[in-house]
């Protein structure tokens, strides 16, 4: 099993996250680390929650929630919803992606949520599979031309 930690950014790792890049041709499907924390800082009905992921000692990811959104917020899918997963171009295919997913359910779950939801662009080479072998289910909803997906906790 692949092992991550999921860390705060802070001051002496932000550069080192903000510098991690999908591969080539992937970027039209999950923004970049800075522009995630722009939307973060500018969306805060979103109650962005974010962290670095870690292998060891070395960023290879980052991940952001929109954290436990009381009901009825417009514009906001939730309560829990995966905002974000962008996993290192050079170290996609061994298995971080997993492994941050069943690190966020843990804590999801431990917070009380019975899903988790997710969306993405429909495109046949975008991370749609990777969700579905997960076990994430199309809600029927597209939201911003997104397919909305839910996984049940």
């Amino acid at each position: 099993m692949t092992a991550v930690r999921l860390v705060e950014i802070t001051d002496g790792n932000r550069a080192a996250v903000c510098a991690l890049r999908v591969r080539p041709g992937q970027e039209r499907f999950v923004a970049s680390v800075t522009r995630s924390l722009e939307q973060a800082a500018t969306t805060p009905e979103g109650e962005p929650w974010y962290r670095a992921v870690y292998a060891g000692d070395e960023p290879v990811g980052f991940v952001m929630l929109s954290w436990n959104v009381p009901p009825g917020r417009p514009g906001v899918l939730g309560p829990y919803f995966l905002w974000r997963l962008l996993i290192d171009g050079r170290h996609q295919g061994r298995g971080f992606g997993r492994a941050v997913l069943d690190e966020v359910v843990v804590l999801v779950r431990a917070d009380g949520g019975t899903e988790l939801l997710t969306s993405h662009q429909p495109d046949e080479d975008g991370p749609g599979p990777f969700y579905r072998k997960y076990g994430f289910r199309p809600t029927g909803e597209v939201d911003d031309g997104e397919t909305v997906l839910r996984l049940t906790l």
